[in-house]
């Protein structure tokens, strides 16, 4: 859970996330070392900050390499308490500071000299936290394949010396795509976890929304930033009611309402109109995105749900930013405008798709549209073969007793 804020924190120090990586994983060394000896601290997280922090120091100091970004440090680094002293340590777990650390910590990975997957895979890996495996499932990838992004990613911003800031200007303008793509699919593990016990991963979540809203303050004449913060106050808002008691999947249709989070919803329409006025022509991905999430917020029931407007939300997204998978929701979009009929068309298109091929929720709304075809045979087989294809048991859990309903 510490662990991107830790990096961030230590690669401001350091100026190399790889070594920044590395010290974190020390300092949470040296707490399963003391803390069964000297008790947990009152506040964790900024005992692990500190502590890698003051290696961080450690390490610049025995390197004359460094010696002149230790003089930049200034004297009240190099004088800084020990971890177990108070002192410090209110000061490291500033929550501002902390979003600072964490957007410089975007910026860099996302930095031009790296590939555009290469970006998003090496934040994805720092600031979100998440695996290598996890990252390949969101990438529909080979997990290979990004583990070498990574590990490249890593060598070329050592050796090209790349700043730990965040850029001003045109620079800032070139790495902005990459950084809201690097939101959103943090924000979408923490939405619909890959892999694990949990459907949820709300941690995941709070980091991508609060990095959307920072974002939103520093460029707020850029429309597709608040697009994409509106999009996740949307989402973020029935965060409460997609689960059950058990943890298990609540479908959008069956979802308490009156749990959704108005405040959010609120908040959302605030972002949505802002990336209207920042951007009176047409919308761009998110933005369009968000207008969809918007037309779910504003619904009272599932029925009353404008699906022709979001259908045809839906077609211009699909022009503005065409992918398999923006093809595949617009296919759900199209089941509850015109039926399942010409939706399951599309989704029959997508089959010979090779980035799809691994992808479990191509099977499970195959599945739905036959079963609202009455075909529940072919229905039946659909369902468990996206239960075979997820990772992630509570899913699975829920597509397996789709599969039962069928008979």
């Amino acid at each position: 859970m510490e662990s991107p804020r830790i990096i961030a924190g230590v690669a401001r120090i350091v100026r190399d996330v790889g070594i920044a990586e590395e010290l974190a994983q020390d300092a949470l060394v040296a707490a399963l070392e003391q803390w069964p000896r000297e008790g947990v601290p009152g506040n964790p997280g900024a005992w692990l900050m500190a502590t890698a922090r003051h290696r961080a120091v450690d390490l610049i100091r025995r390197r004359e390499t460094y010696a002149r970004k230790l003089a930049e440090i200034g004297r009240d680094l190099s004088q800084a308490a020990p971890p177990e002293e108070p002192a410090g340590l209110a000061d490291l777990a500033d929550p501002d500071r902390i979003d600072d650390d964490l957007l410089r910590l975007v910026f860099t990975a996302c930095h031009p000299v790296l590939s555009a997957e290469a970006r998003i895979a090496l934040t994805l890996r720092l600031l979100g936290g998440l695996t290598t495996a996890e990252i390949a499932r969101a990438f529909l990838v080979p997990e290979p394949t990004v583990a070498q992004r990574i590990v490249r990613a890593k060598r070329t911003l050592a050796t090209r010396n790349v700043a730990f800031e965040v850029p001003y200007g045109p620079d800032r303008e070139a790495r902005l795509g990459s950084v809201l793509d690097v939101i959103y699919l943090i924000y979408n593990e923490g939405y619909a976890a890959t892999a694990g016990d949990d459907w949820l991963r709300p941690g995941l979540c709070e980091d991508a929304l609060r990095l959307a809203r920072v974002l939103s303050g520093l460029m707020p004449k850029e429309p597709e930033v608040h697009g994409l913060t509106a999009l996740l106050e949307f989402q973020t808002s029935r965060s409460a009611a997609r689960t059950g008691p058990s943890g298990e999947p609540v479908l959008l249709r069956d979802q308490n309402r009156s749990r959704w989070n108005r405040m959010l919803i609120a908040r959302g329409i605030t972002a949505l109109g802002r990336t209207h006025r920042a951007s009176p022509g047409a919308l761009g991905p998110y933005a369009l995105q968000a207008a969809i999430a918007a037309c779910h917020a504003i619904a009272h029931s599932y029925e009353e749900t404008d699906w022709t407007r979001i259908a045809q939300l839906y077609d211009l997204l699909a022009v503005r930013a065409p992918s398999p998978v923006v093809e595949l929701n617009r296919a759900v979009a199209v089941s509850l405008a015109d039926g399942p009929a010409p939706a399951l068309e599309i989704v029959d298109r997508l089959a010979a798709e090779p980035a799809l091929r691994d992808y479990h929720l191509l099977p499970s709304v195959r599945g739905d549209l036959l079963l609202r075809l009455g075909r529940t045979r072919e229905a039946r087989a659909e369902f468990v073969r996206a239960a075979d294809l997820t990772r992630n048991e509570p899913e699975r859990a829920f597509l397996l007793r789709r599969a039962g309903e069928c008979g």
